[in-house]
């Protein structure tokens, strides 16, 4: 599996034994990348949000269900 690496990122992607024991706990088997939070940012921008306030997004492919 390829993922992007970032300085924040980089240290924990290098570590195989890390990766393998976290990505079967991923129910969609992979990594975040950047689009997956786009639409909830355009949400929040957004006049669909307008009447919404006080709530957590978990953005996690499903980890948290774990």
């Amino acid at each position: 599996m390829t993922q992007k690496e970032t300085s924040m990122t980089e240290r924990t992607f290098s570590r195989q034994r890390f990766v393998d024991a976290v990505i079967p706990r991923i129910p969609l088997r992979r990594w975040g990348r950047p689009e997956d939070f786009g639409a909830i940012a355009v949400f929040l921008m957004s006049d669909a949000s307008a009447y919404h306030n006080g709530q957590s997004f978990c953005i996690d492919g499903g980890y948290s269900v774990f």
